[in-house]
């Protein structure tokens, strides 16, 4: 077998290494078209999981990395003036120079062919040549650039600008520097390499960037290796304090914009792509190089695994070995970039945390990839996580809540107005297509009864609609008649006298999303009898050649609708609900005024986004002028309509400042269903950044939800200042009393939730199976408690040292 290797970088070159030994009779050849001592950037930062990962693939190079290793387990976080250290986190590094001579002496050792200083041939004639080629040429890939039609590479640039540079400052732990400059904020993301300096890579939000004059400062004629050296001494001038005399170091160093790269396809017939070539992920959560060796090491396995070393004239076997290769390392490079993402977007955001105090940006910058949770962190450090948690509970006194025990976050009081909740969850509203005429019936009683007993804070109902023609099915409930005055009635007095649990009205109008089937019959498909009209602000239908085509309404039809509002909000009081949710999100009514894909209106209810917004601020106005004044409302939005032209992110903050100059206590922060056309970028926690931003950027109480389903998730959110409530939906379906279940989890009892008295036997977890043995007494006397790992990187001796 015949393998040609485009790019020796480490991913290639650790490729190589590994399919020599497991090939033997495999001819391998790699092109590099740089010297064997050209590198660009500094340290190499490996995982636990990777290096375990590389010791039993290679043992031979791994004990020679190993050697070389800087090994620190603290994250020091500077900021205003402190210094606060997260420990237990386990980090190895090395400097990548030094890594490639490794890499390049084993395959030389191995016998590999290597060509320095040579373009490897098009990637046509390596085709017709070679049984395999892999492309670990970078993520400028001319392979892949040639072949866009097949691989189907897109880039997304970001709006942050870094430049990776080194140091003679040897940190002794990750060091990140927040620092407050006259042009905003910047960030310096550092650590060790080995024992003669350090990684030091600056970014900063292009904002930022071209307000401290980096752009007229850098240079755009750049040769390849040359770096940019008048920002270099800006830079030196900016963080001399960080620096305390030390020297920059430069290495092909200039400023970049982030892209990450995601391609349809890592195969093309008997090229396959590996490493940046394929995929790349921000540096704030781990390393290019640590993914381009996973892939090699998943590669070099499936190529042994499908029989590649034998003759193969059809190619069959190469194919199926690319196709598992690409099937198993798909999702795992999902899965990080998923959580780069996640990072990238955080730091592009920063300047809205800088109001923060230490402790909870501390933990904020901690968790922001959503990879590293409240639990994780207690595992790893119990003392910084005992630190946070006391830190938010004096921060809740001194609101004027609870006090100041140290709890859970989830379990610490919030008051909006006069409402005070005993925790942080919420049932989130959800439709139960159980109502007949509009009237609630039995299902909702034990619906809402049984949430409310399950130890939620707040149990919001599902959209309750305003009249006849606003339902969305002929399932969905109202409040537009006498009869559903009393049925609602009934229910907020069974909450109010069987629970701790507040209850919440959610009031709406389906508007060209009504008159359709109930969910299990058809989400969103028209009625096949009964229909009534449908109206929006627009004759756009839903779903083209499916939907009715909504009427336009008129002025007089838009008064009458807000009168509808104003009555069912009064309603709303007499029947006892605590708190009044206007739902202008998921392409209702309301919503559907508010997005410009929806509304094409040119009078004043049209045309910008103050003017998208006039109506259901009219609404919401009329409706808290009769909603008691210490009783709070709070609206749904769609943050994004997840489509190009559609509302966005920004957008979102903008409609929530006019939200909380009309009244609104708090935002519930939702996204999309607003066109079938959407494409959300759907994952855990995936709308909570869009409730962190309006709660940081407008100073106003969020409600996130989406996708939120473990205690660890609520207890991280509520910590790092990304929203106050937590709405869960799916998770109380699965489990009515998912709340007290959280609570007998966390060893948690106390003013926070309460089980009802019938209830109590149950309160702590049924005894099961045990499913290991004892430790052996002597050994658990000599262990004795090892406590949190805070080693640091001391280059004396080659060791970390505590």
């Amino acid at each position: 077998m015949r393998i040609a290797v485009a790019g020796g970088g480490p991913g290639g070159l650790y490729f190589a290494a590994l399919a020599r030994q497991l090939l033997p009779a495999a001819e391998i050849t790699v092109w590099e078209r740089n010297a064997p001592d050209d590198t660009f950037g500094f340290g190499v930062v490996f995982s636990d999981e990777t290096l375990g990962g590389i010791e039993n693939a290679d043992p031979a190079i791994y004990q020679q990395m190993e050697r070389e290793f800087a090994r620190w387990d603290d994250i020091d976080v500077h900021y205003r003036g402190e210094v606060i250290t997260s420990g237990g986190h386990g980090f190895a590094a090395m400097g990548r120079r030094r890594l490639l001579e490794l890499l390049q002496g084993r395959c030389a050792e191995l016998g590999v062919t290597v060509h320095f200083r040579t373009p490897a041939p098009d990637a046509a004639t390596l085709s017709r040549d070679y049984d395999l080629v892999v492309a670990a040429d970078g993520a400028n890939s001319a392979i892949r650039s040639g072949r866009t039609t097949s691989f189907r590479p897109e880039f997304d640039f970001r709006d942050c600008r870094y430049i990776w540079l080194g140091t003679d400052l040897v940190f002794d732990s990750f060091k990140f520097y927040i620092e407050q400059t006259p042009h905003g904020v910047m960030q310096i993301h550092g650590y060790p390499y080995d024992a003669s300096g350090s990684t030091f890579i600056v970014e900063m939000h292009d904002d930022v960037w071209r307000s401290a004059g980096f752009e007229r400062l850098a240079a755009g004629d750049l040769v390849p290796g040359e770096s940019d050296e008048r920002s270099i001494e800006r830079i030196a001038e900016l963080f001399a304090d960080v620096l305390g005399g030390h020297k920059i170091l430069a290495n092909n160093s200039r400023w970049l914009r982030f892209a990450t790269l995601r391609c349809a396809s890592w195969r093309d017939g008997n090229i396959v792509l590996l490493g940046d070539a394929a995929h790349t992920a921000h540096f704030s959560i781990g390393s290019g190089t640590k993914l381009a060796m996973e892939d090699a090491l998943a590669l070099a396995a499936c190529l042994h695994e499908h029989g590649c070393g034998a003759q193969d004239r059809s190619g069959a076997r190469v194919a199926a070995a690319l196709e598992a290769y690409e099937a198993e390392r798909r999702p795992v490079v999902a899965s990080t970039q998923r959580a780069a993402q996640a990072s990238l977007e955080w730091f592009e955001n920063l300047g809205q945390y800088a109001g923060q105090e230490p402790e909870q940006f501390a933990f904020n910058i901690m968790t922001r990839s959503r990879r590293v949770t409240h639990d994780n962190l207690r595992l790893r450090d119990p003392e910084f996580t005992g630190r946070m948690d006391a830190w938010f509970a004096d921060h809740v006194k001194r609101s004027g809540l609870g006090p100041g025990d140290v709890v859970p976050p989830m379990f610490q009081p919030f008051r909006l107005r006069d409402l005070e909740l005993p925790n942080r969850v919420v049932v989130s509203a959800m439709d139960m297509y159980s109502a007949s005429d509009g009237q609630p019936s039995e299902f909702h009683l034990v619906h809402l009864g049984g949430k409310a007993l399950g130890g939620a804070g707040l149990v919001m109902t599902e959209m309750v609609c305003v009249s006849g023609e606003g339902r969305i099915s002929p399932g969905c409930a109202g409040m537009y008649a006498p009869e559903h005055e009393s049925a609602w009635r009934r229910i907020t007095s069974f909450v109010h006298d069987s629970s701790g649990a507040k209850i919440g009205l959610q009031l709406g109008h389906s508007g060209r999303k009504g008159s359709t089937r109930l969910m299990w019959d058809g989400i969103d498909l028209p009625l096949e009898s009964g229909n009534w009209p449908v109206c929006g602000p627009s004759p756009i239908p839903y779903l083209a050649g499916v939907s009715q085509v909504p009427r336009e309404l008129t002025l007089a039809e838009m008064a009458e609708i807000r009168g509808q509002f104003v009555a069912a909000a009064s309603a709303a009081d007499r029947c006892g609900f605590d708190l009044l949710e206007l739902h202008c999100a998921h392409g209702y009514l309301l919503s559907s005024f508010i997005s410009p894909v929806t509304n094409t209106r040119t009078d004043c209810y049209g045309g910008t986004l103050a003017g998208r917004l006039r109506y259901p601020l009219e609404i919401f106005s009329a409706m808290r002028a009769v909603w008691p004044a210490g009783k709070p409302m709070t609206v749904r939005i769609s943050a994004t309509d997840w489509v190009d032209g559609g509302i966005t992110g920004s957008d979102s903050v903008e409609i929530a400042r006019a939200f909380r100059a009309a009244g609104a206590d708090a935002i519930d922060v939702s996204t999309g269903q607003v066109t079938p056309d959407e494409q959300p970028a759907f994952g855990r926690s995936y709308q909570t950044p869009f409730a962190d931003a309006i709660r940081n950027q407008v100073d106003i109480a969020t409600i996130a939800v989406g996708v939120i389903s473990s205690y660890d998730d609520v207890n991280s959110i509520i910590l790092a200042g990304r929203a106050d409530l937590c709405a869960l939906g799916r998770a109380h379906l699965y489990d009515p009393n998912w709340t007290l279940h959280a609570a007998a989890d966390q060893g948690y009892s106390g003013p926070g939730v309460g089980w009802p008295v019938q209830w109590q036997a149950g309160s702590r977890p049924p005894q099961t199976g045990r499913t290991d043995g004892p430790r052996p007494r002597l050994e658990l006397i000599r262990a004795g408690d090892a406590g949190t790992r805070h080693a640091r990187w001391r280059p004396e001796g080659g060791r970390k040292q505590r």
